[in-house]
């Protein structure tokens, strides 16, 4: 304990002395004069320099605008159509100038048609022997009103009316990317120039003349030496 005691005393007055001497310097530092602090210089004025007037410079040239780049238009998609859609249209694109009369006319309107200033019955006769001629070929309507100088719209109605009289049928055919009727004589007249030069028609014993009897068609010598006779003649002849 009596060691603690001197170790604090000593400790003390070491504080002690270090208090003095600081004090010591606080009384040199307070005896010395503070410095004057240095007189302000008055600011010197600084001469306003004139204003140069700077050379206006050229106004820049406007640059010339670019061309605007149009925009290329999107294709547009198109819709897709319905399979009674797609029917309708085919129906449409293949509609013809006899159907859309048919259409608008009556069936009266079709059966009664006439053309001014001409003979019906005599033009009627003039198709079917033209028709005639074609036999089952048949020709395209164009065709036949191009040789009777008619009209499209008198021809279709006339191959309207010969249909329903029963003289003519109409076929439909896409020709040259149009549709079109081509007609065909429905009743062809029959030609007698097969059996003109038959013997029969100026047979002397005509009435004795049968199948089972002496004289026959099957040993008629008049028959064999008619047609031995049309075999020779050329094909265009008969």
């Amino acid at each position: 304990m009596a060691k603690k005691k001197d170790d604090l005393t000593e400790e003390a007055k070491k504080i002690k002395s270090e208090l003095a001497k600081l004090k010591e310097k606080k009384k040199v530092l307070d005896s010395k004069p503070a410095k004057k602090p240095k007189s302000e210089k008055p600011a010197k004025e600084k001469k306003a320099k004139p204003a140069k007037e700077k050379a206006a410079k050229p106004a820049k040239k406007p640059k010339s605008e670019k061309p605007v780049k149009e925009k290329a238009a999107k294709p547009v998609k198109e819709k897709k159509l319905t399979k009674k859609e797609l029917e309708e249209a085919k129906k449409e694109a293949e509609r013809t100038l006899e159907e859309e009369l048919e259409e608008q006319l009556t069936d009266e309107e079709i059966e009664n048609f006439q053309i001014e200033k001409v003979d019906m019955e005599r033009l009627t006769n003039r198709v079917c022997d033209i028709l005639a001629e074609k036999e089952s070929a048949g020709m395209f309507q164009s065709e036949l009103w191009k040789k009777l100088k008619l009209s499209s719209r008198d021809g279709s109605r006339l191959a309207l009316k010969l249909e329903r009289m029963g003289t003519i049928n109409r076929e439909k055919l896409l020709e040259k990317g149009r549709w079109t009727y081509k007609l065909i004589l429905k009743k062809t007249p029959i030609s007698t120039l097969s059996i003109e030069d038959a013997p029969c028609l100026v047979c002397p014993v005509e009435q004795k003349c049968s199948l089972e009897g002496e004289i026959s068609p099957r040993n008629c010598q008049f028959i064999e030496d008619w047609v031995l006779a049309e075999m020779k003649k050329p094909a265009k002849a008969k």
